[in-house]
């Protein structure tokens, strides 16, 4: 029922309740076209799941292009206007934030959970009733994951590579691949650090820098930091070995008063005693970098021309404007301490690197700092042919590099190929009959939304779904917990062995964030637009099997 104004009548006299222009949509026809807009975006990125997923061309207001598969950068590039729709975004988004990886399953399976609940709508279920079964079978999902999680130890370096690569797949092929994933389990594990509570690998301190020219092959691993920066004065050396860095949070430059003040010079000898007094303070501030022993100065603020010259002089290697991240990491790199007034600068602030130096990549000048003895930050040089293609290997090593730390971190993964999904619904089916009413209806379609992504994963490497599904369930009726569709081969096997794994955590959250995403929607029964809002085109059916969907 749509009622535009707001209206009532009392009396026979229209009473009007929203401003003039409001829309009002009410009961199923609101909730059916909140579940046609977020079931639109689950099936915008539904081809991109999985190694043998699609890619989107999306072409922004500019004329930029992306080329991706991830289900984030997807969703956000394009311009969606539905409430409920936006409603999916933020599930992608929320995923990606929390775990890195997995945006592309929760979205796709919010949406099948949307289409099993309008089955059960359209049987007079009642929706609280659907939202609730759905909240039982996701806490049901959670127990049967850990029981069927493997532990892995941080140094089963194979196991954490298997991670890396299955994060990947779909997006950088060949032993590009092998290189990059490679690359990622040795700054994990460089950064990772033991705490009380056991692990923790705070991925931040991972720098990635991506340059485009040469081939993915070329990128490398830091064991130090790159900075975007480059030496400030042509003087300067541009490499420094068995370096001493002291790190400044203070500008090498005169101060500036806190309060307006004027100064009154009224011959040539004043205004040569202000110049010379003014120098002789920018001299003692060099002074004071020598006398620590410095060779290499990384200031967060500016640098003065005089003190680059004096610097210059001293064979002092110097970068200013560093960005206060990257200070924080130079600190955990290089051991040294961010001092922030340069009176207090010693020797024992001082950070150590092995070589300093400035390389120039492709057209862009960067500083490198090599060879710290442990560091607990470092740096991923992304290199490829193209803009959107170190744009992409970007995206997959972001993905990478979440799923490993989390692997590092919970000690815990699961296998791939679609094996959790199938034996979370062999579970969850015993469970619903042990529960019995409405609730028992929603935890089964709750189940039957779950087999989508297995069925999906087939269809997108062109294999016959209901196939691949119908025997999938047959060997998880035996002992075969593990095993998955191998898309490489098109075959079903134990996806553990075949070194296809991915993290406990990410699992769990793309079934928490689905399970409660769709059990909002399914609360909503009315929606008010102010006015002006909602005007636009009606939504987009959704489309015919085969079909692209519409934005």
């Amino acid at each position: 029922m749509a009622v535009p104004t707001g209206g009532a009548l009392a009396g026979g006299i229209p009473v009007l309740i929203l401003k003039e222009g409001a829309q009002r949509t009410v009961g199923r026809d609101a909730r059916r076209n909140n579940i046609i807009a977020a079931r639109v975006i689950s099936e915008a990125v539904r081809s991109t799941l999985g190694p043998k997923g699609m890619d989107k061309m999306l072409v922004d207001s500019l004329g930029d292009v992306t080329i991706t598969n991830d289900g984030k950068t997807i969703l956000d590039e394009i311009e969606v206007e539905h409430p409920a729709a936006k409603m999916m975004v933020e599930v992608a988004k929320a995923v990606d934030n929390e775990v890195g990886d997995g945006t592309t399953s929760s979205v796709m399976f919010a949406g099948e959970l949307l289409k099993q609940a309008e089955k059960l709508l359209d049987q007079d279920i009642h929706a609280t009733g659907i939202a609730s079964g759905y909240r039982l079978a996701a806490e049901r999902a959670m127990e049967i994951l850990e029981r069927i999680s493997v532990p892995i130890a941080v140094e089963d370096e194979k196991a954490l590579k298997d991670v890396a690569l299955t994060a990947m797949a779909g997006r950088i092929a060949g032993s590009d691949r092998e290189k990059l994933a490679d690359l990622v389990v040795r700054a994990v594990k460089q950064i990772a650090e033991k705490t009380d509570g056991g692990v923790t690998a705070d991925i931040d301190y991972v720098t990635v820098q991506k340059q485009d020219g040469g081939g993915l092959g070329d990128s490398e691993l830091v064991e130090g930091m790159i900075i975007d920066k480059e030496v400030v004065h042509p003087g300067m050396p541009k490499r420094v070995k068995d370096t001493k860095i002291a790190l400044l949070d203070c500008a090498l430059e005169t101060k500036k008063t806190e309060t307006d003040a004027k100064i009154q010079i009224t011959n040539p000898e004043q205004m040569k005693a202000f110049l010379d007094e003014e120098e002789r303070m920018l001299k003692r501030k060099v002074d004071k970098i020598v006398e620590a022993g410095a060779n290499v100065v990384l200031c967060q603020k500016g640098v003065d021309d005089l003190v680059q010259h004096y610097l210059a002089k001293a064979g002092i290697l110097a970068a200013r404007r560093v960005k206060e991240s990257d200070m924080e990491k130079l600190a955990r790199a290089t051991g040294g301490k961010v001092i922030t007034n340069i009176e207090d600068l010693s020797a024992d602030d001082l950070g150590d690197a092995g070589l300093v130096e400035e390389q120039k990549i492709a057209d862009k000048k960067m500083l490198f700092i090599r060879e710290c003895k442990d560091p607990k930050a470092v740096g991923i040089l992304l290199r490829g042919g193209t803009e959107h293609i170190v744009d992409e290997a970007e995206r997959a090593v972001h993905d990478a590099l979440s799923v490993v730390s989390e692997v590092v971190e919970d000690g815990k993964a699961v296998a791939g190929g679609g094996s959790p999904e199938i034996e979370i619904v062999k579970g969850l089916r015993s469970y619903s009959s042990s529960i019995g009413g409405r609730e028992a209806l929603a935890v089964n379609a709750f189940a039957d939304a779950l087999e989508a992504i297995p069925r999906t994963l087939a269809e997108n490497a062109g294999l016959d779904q209901i196939d691949i599904l119908v025997n999938l369930k047959a060997r998880h009726e035996g002992d075969g917990t593990h095993i998955g569709l191998d898309v490489a081969s098109g075959e079903l096997n134990d996806m553990m062995k075949a070194g296809v794994i991915e993290p406990l955590r990410v699992k769990g959250q793309v079934i928490k964030s689905a399970a409660e995403t769709a059990g909002m929607i399914l609360r909503i029964d009315d929606v008010i637009s102010a006015k002006g809002v909602g005007k636009g085109p009606p939504t987009p059916p959704l489309p015919e099997e085969g079909e692209m969907p519409e934005y």
